[in-house]
């Protein structure tokens, strides 16, 4: 298990040459931890099996997981499991942040969104790809063939963070151009009015979509954990001001946590899943919230 935790660490991933290296070492990680994992329901899942439930044809029960188990799973058939699914990634100057030690929020954003168009494509599920900043810049309508993967990694990596923040329009944008219902995987800071992008949130919502929402934060930003004296330049604008963060340090990080929990609230009560994640976590921890997502939506 310690060779599966260590592959999917973010420095690790960031040491690979290529996106669809790093996405595959992920997604090859995450599977052989799946199936080493004591949450049998979880793997058998992901191999395209649910739980037996009362009704079920008994032919097509899988005898194999019983022996393994000694729980019932039957086999799905394609249009049991099969997802559409878009991906919309904030590539705004403010993802390029990053404190000493980690990786950059963008980094994190792009490399989680391989893995998961990666891990997509390889249950045979429809995978696209959007790219904002203050506008939807990119759009990758999806595609559920394994090649489809090289285009999709060749955009996100090439792509580079510039410009403001502009979630709330870029969202809305996105829902004009989606047609069938499908699942919505977000990845942004967040960095905009909490209001608006709930608002926007609420288009995917009106429209049928399934909605994730991965809140991506460097850990300095959540504990403010800066030193004596730092100066601070906003990424989108370049102003600068110096100030010493231990002063700050309880007020910040309450006002960050209140602005969390909006978020959190916000999204609950649209039946959206929120997952706050920082960049210093493995990236287990973020496909598990999409294995949890698919499961308890059926998509």
């Amino acid at each position: 298990m310690q060779q599966t935790l260590t592959s999917l660490r973010p420095d690790v991933v960031a040491g690979l040459s290529s996106m669809e290296l790093r996405a595959r070492l992920v997604v090859e990680g995450f599977i052989t931890g799946m199936h080493r994992s004591p949450f049998h329901g979880f793997s058998a899942e992901f191999k395209e099996h649910r739980q037996y439930r009362h009704g079920d044809e008994l032919k097509h029960i899988d005898w194999r997981i019983y022996g393994r188990s000694d729980r019932f799973y039957v086999k799905q058939f394609e249009d049991e499991t099969n997802v559409r699914c878009v991906i919309a990634v904030d590539t705004s100057a403010s993802m390029a942040y990053a404190s000493p030690g980690n990786i950059s929020k963008f980094q994190y954003a792009t490399y989680l969104a391989a893995s998961l168009s990666y891990l997509l494509l390889h249950q045979r599920d429809a995978v696209g790809l959007a790219l904002y900043s203050e506008t939807l810049d990119t759009y990758l309508p999806p595609r559920s063939k394994m090649s489809y993967a090289h285009e999709l990694m060749r955009t996100l990596e090439h792509v580079t963070p510039s410009r403001t923040t502009g979630t709330a329009a870029a969202v809305h944008a996105l829902a004009e151009r989606l047609g069938r219902r499908g699942l919505v995987v977000l990845i942004s800071d967040l960095f905009d009015d909490a209001d608006a992008i709930l608002h926007a949130l609420r288009h995917f919502r009106h429209e049928g979509h399934e909605v994730l929402v991965f809140h991506i934060m460097d850990p300095r930003e959540v504990d403010f954990n800066l030193g004596n004296a730092a100066v601070l330049r906003d990424m989108e604008t370049g102003q600068e001001i110096t100030t010493q963060p231990v002063l700050l340090q309880r007020s910040y990080a309450e006002a960050v946590d209140a602005f969390c929990q909006r978020m959190k609230r916000g999204c609950y009560d649209q039946n959206i899943d929120y997952t706050r994640i920082t960049t210093d976590r493995p990236f287990d921890e973020a496909l598990r919230e999409y294995i949890v997502k698919r499961r308890s939506a059926k998509l």
